[in-house]
């Protein structure tokens, strides 16, 4: 099986399927993005990998498009890649992994913590 996000004119991801493998060919059709983008008017149509974070592929395959995509998240067509929404203003775009990082670093001494943006820093968890 395989995975469609659907991206509107702002690059925007606003749906996202599960649809067929892309290397498989059914009545012809094999370029699946293509099919798809026909199924909703106005949209573009990207494969997305379900197994893809950071530009790492979790099972140890072929990173696809940076992260799997997911509803609210830009399409950045200049990567090709997808980029999730950025959680906190001070945050910064990670060119590799094409997730958001704070700009200070979580503390790393057990404890759970949380991103206080009014302070900009890790505050320990409640």
């Amino acid at each position: 099986m395989g995975h469609y996000a659907f991206i509107d004119s702002d690059n925007i991801v606003v749906e996202v399927i599960t649809g067929r493998d892309e290397n498989e060919v059914v009545d012809g059709i094999s370029d699946w993005e293509a099919y798809y983008e026909t199924k909703r008017d106005g949209l573009t149509c990207k494969r997305t990998s379900y197994n893809t974070l950071g530009g790492q592929h979790l099972l140890g395959g072929e990173p696809f498009r940076c992260n799997y995509a997911g509803v609210g998240y830009q399409y950045d067509s200049d990567r090709d890649a997808f980029i999730p929404p950025k959680p906190f203003e001070s945050w910064v775009l990670d060119e590799t992994t094409c997730l958001w990082v704070a700009p200070v670093d979580m503390p790393d001494d057990g404890q759970d913590y949380t991103w206080d943006e009014s302070v900009g820093e890790w505050v320990v968890s409640e």
